[in-house]
């Protein structure tokens, strides 16, 4: 019986692996094509000198073009600074609102749709509100600032070097704030209200209940929330592209940015598309982000040692 056993159980495992197989088919396919490959075929090209037409080997050229490129690294230098200000703001946002919202406040699920409604808009399409809010003249902010006596003159939001950067960091908050608050919300739904009950029995007030119990009893939501808002922080580069082109002066140039512009141009440039440079720049940028969340897992690892 037992060698009887032994060879259906083999059977069984194949005839079971078989439609599991089929229904991961499509979806490996897709990775393959749309992930794999188009990594693989940067690499192809990263010593080239390629426009899209014909392909020039370089050998370490464009390495030594990357070392020397200015432009780029400070718009490695922009993209920390927008990251860092994207979740100063951002993430406690998200939270705050979230408690908020889970306290079951009469019209919660309505002001949960309209929160969260930001993040299902094309970033295109925020970006070009955001223009018109933004604008020096007859933009809607500068109204209202206005009107509110806040300003004497408008404030050139998007032309001046001391602004874009709030500009571009508000629009960016805006578009995420909903995603990383529903996140908060279940996060919070997963708390016991046994603990809550617990800590009001022992005297504890709002905010010694916030930091030592939910904020505690959130921390894996945190910790992905955080990782998440970090990856898309540094790769965020089209709304920007729209409202303010990385301008002026470069002041808003991204990292994503730049190497766009590098592969494909701009609108009022004449210079042939650098595919193989901007290939490279690709490839530093994934180490670049790479390094980031490899930093990032190793600090949140080391601090849960430490809080056990």
């Amino acid at each position: 019986m037992d060698v009887k056993t032994n060879k259906v159980r083999p059977r069984r495992h194949n005839q079971e692996m078989l439609p599991t197989s089929l229904m991961l088919l499509p979806s490996t396919l897709l990775l393959i094509v749309c992930s794999i490959y188009p990594f693989v075929w940067i690499f192809r090209y990263v010593c080239y000198n390629y426009n899209g037409f014909t392909a020039t080997y370089t050998g370490t050229k464009n390495l030594e073009r990357l070392v020397k490129d200015k432009q780029f690294w400070q718009s490695v230098g922009t993209t920390f600074e927008y990251a860092g200000l994207k979740l100063l703001f951002i993430i406690p946002l998200a939270l705050l609102l979230a408690v908020m919202l889970h306290m079951r406040m009469k019209g919660h699920n309505l002001q949960r749709g309209i929160l969260f409604m930001p993040t299902v808009i094309a970033t295109s399409i925020s970006g070009m509100i955001f223009a018109f809010i933004f604008a020096t003249q007859n933009g809607i902010l500068n109204a209202i600032l206005q009107n509110l006596h806040l300003i004497k003159t408008p404030v050139k939001w998007l032309t001046s070097t001391d602004y874009v950067m709030a500009a571009v960091t508000i629009l960016a908050v805006w578009g995420g704030l909903g995603n990383y608050m529903l996140y908060f919300i279940t996060g919070l739904d997963g708390v016991s209200e046994d603990c809550y009950e617990s800590a009001k029995i022992d005297g504890a007030n709002g905010f010694k209940t916030f930091f030592f119990v939910t904020l505690p009893m959130l921390a894996p939501v945190l910790k992905t929330v955080l990782m998440l808002a970090i990856t898309s922080a540094f790769k965020d580069y089209e709304a920007i592209m729209v409202l303010s082109k990385g301008g002026p002066g470069n002041r808003s140039m991204v990292m994503f940015l730049y190497i766009y512009n590098t592969i494909f141009g701009t609108a009022n440039s004449s210079t042939q598309p650098q595919i193989g440079y901007g290939a490279l720049l690709s490839v530093a940028a994934a180490l670049i982000v790479g390094c980031v969340t490899v930093i990032y897992l190793f600090v949140s690892r080391k601090l849960d040692h430490i809080t056990e």
